[in-house]
């Protein structure tokens, strides 16, 4: 029996242009070092670029800075994308509402959660009005 080993890496960007490429490059190193695939390790970096932007753009923190947590576990990368800003009501239904075809609803609203959905395992949100955390999960594929 295999015990499971996390290792945990805590980065915190200000929110400044092109920090979240910084946050990118430091998943991208550890999904390496994890053992993920090239496709994985790039839709890890776009979900990362793109909820790091989201943060950037519609928090209003004060501290204008953003926290990421990678850790990192036997079978998957677990990101934690955190701000301390006004927060906003998460709906996954908006995403998608029943009936209509997903180029409807990305046209709409919320198209940067929905591709981060699409490129990860699992997204949740947790948001109030003093702090939102992203977290998202990526499994290694089974080959």
């Amino acid at each position: 029996m295999s015990k499971q080993t996390d290792s945990e890496v805590v980065l915190t960007i200000p929110m400044h242009p092109s920090m979240e490429l910084v946050a990118a490059q430091t998943g991208s190193l550890i999904a390496e070092a994890g053992g993920f695939d090239e496709k994985c390790i790039e839709e890890i970096q776009l979900a990362i670029i793109e909820t790091c932007i989201n943060a950037f753009e519609h928090s209003k923190s004060e501290d204008q800075r953003v926290r990421i947590k990678f850790i990192m576990k036997d079978n998957e990368l677990e990101l934690k994308i955190t701000d301390r800003g006004v927060g906003f009501q998460f709906d996954p239904e908006v995403l998608q509402p029943e009936g209509e075809t997903k180029s409807h609803a990305l046209r709409k609203r919320g198209w940067g959660l929905e591709l981060i959905r699409n490129m990860m395992d699992n997204l949740y949100v947790d948001s109030n009005e003093h702090e939102t955390t992203i977290t998202l999960v990526k499994k290694k594929p089974d080959y």
